[in-house]
């Protein structure tokens, strides 16, 4: 069980898998870095700690963005948009955003 705070519980509509989107963009340039999911406990655990925590799908699994590659998302603020189907995280960026090593997921393929 979560320890989110009910009330921001009571806030989100989760896919049917219990997840909600997490847009993060870069708090000083205001760039779109990337998309993941979270469920309620990453959601708790990055309010808590400050670091970007989000639930892979194809792991099964919570991972803090720059454990292991050392690109750090420093949170500065959260928001919910206001369907409460997505969160927008405000973040100081270290490095690459994206796993490919490019700064931002939106940064190869423009389709306009």
């Amino acid at each position: 069980m979560s320890s989110l705070d009910p009330d921001i519980a009571a806030r989100l509509k989760r896919t049917p898998d219990g997840l909600v989107a997490a847009v993060v963009q870069d708090a000083a340039s205001r760039d779109v870095l990337m998309m993941a999911w979270m469920d309620d406990e990453a959601l708790h655990r990055t309010l808590t700690t400050g670091r970007g925590t989000y639930w892979s799908r194809s792991r099964a699994e919570y991972w803090v963005k720059g454990e292991t590659s050392g690109h750090v998302q420093h949170v500065r603020e959260v928001r919910l948009d206001c369907d409460g189907d997505t969160v927008l995280l405000l973040v100081d960026q270290e490095g690459a955003a994206c796993h490919t090593g490019d700064r931002t997921c939106f940064d190869a393929d423009r389709l306009l």
